[in-house]
């Protein structure tokens, strides 16, 4: 399938940010921004050969039942598989704010379900790794997916909590099978990365597919022996493309990726 993050087409969609964060009162949105109306993604989706989308928290610019019935009914026309909520604030290990930044998260889990995502992805945490706290993340994550029998809660190796692949394993086993996880390929840096990817791949089961771009282009190497790693490892998730590079032709660049992960996945 062809899959890619809504945040590869920030630029495309104006760059909007709805404001909607953790701590902050509700009905603060920030207006739609001027590009490209979430509304009409679908049909520039399909238009263009994908067929599967991953959905930042932040380029809604509503919660209404209403907005949320015309997204959906959206993505059912132009036959776009949501493939994940991704739920870009929240931190369960916060010192003394964890149960609210749960109970937001939890109204965001709601609004995924309404949706009809497969999958919603929660940050773990963003405090620094103790054994307590990959245990608490663990149990907050269970939680929360037991709250929401009717999608499946993943979570990603990002931020400090998830900085290693001995991290995520703790936090997947304190959640007792209840939640998966998104796997990132760019969120790890280092000689050790693609030893680091490999120690987690088999439990992944979608995919933030992301290329480092560099002033002349994308870096093959790096992004076809990440994904080679996922290949060894039996992955068969949606690759949801992420680019956040410079070049502001989004479609262009997403389309050097695809042909790079085509290539590895063939």
């Amino acid at each position: 399938m062809s899959a890619v993050s809504s945040w590869s087409l920030h630029r495309t969609l104006g760059s909007y940010v709805s404001g909607d964060a953790a701590g902050r009162p509700a009905g603060s949105l920030a207006e739609p921004a001027a590009g490209l109306a979430l509304l009409d993604l679908p049909a520039e989706l399909r238009r263009r050969g994908y067929d599967t989308l991953q959905i930042c928290h932040f380029h809604l610019p509503s919660r209404e039942h209403g907005y949320l019935t015309d997204l959906r009914a959206a993505l059912d026309a132009d036959e776009i598989t949501l493939d994940a909520v991704l739920i870009d604030d929240g931190d369960l290990t916060h010192p003394t704010d964890a149960d609210a930044h749960q109970a937001w998260i939890d109204g965001w889990l709601d609004v995924a379900t309404a949706l009809g995502a497969h999958r919603a992805r929660v940050i773990a945490g963003k405090q620094q790794p103790t054994p307590e706290r990959l245990h608490t993340s663990g149990r907050r994550l269970a939680a929360l997916a037991a709250d929401h029998p009717d999608i499946r809660v993943v979570t990603e190796n990002w931020f400090d909590l998830t900085a290693g692949p001995t991290k995520v394993h703790t936090i997947l086993d304190a959640a007792d099978g209840q939640v998966g996880l998104l796997i990132d390929l760019g969120n790890w840096t280092g000689p050790g990365k693609y030893d680091n990817l490999a120690a987690v791949a088999p439990r992944a089961e979608t995919c933030h597919a992301k290329c480092h771009f560099t002033a002349t282009g994308p870096d093959h190497d790096d992004f076809s022996h990440s994904l080679r790693v996922l290949r060894q490892a039996g992955y068969a998730g949606p690759l949801a493309l992420v680019y956040d590079g410079d070049n502001p032709d989004e479609w262009a660049c997403l389309e050097l990726e695809h042909a790079i992960a085509a290539r590895v996945f063939a």
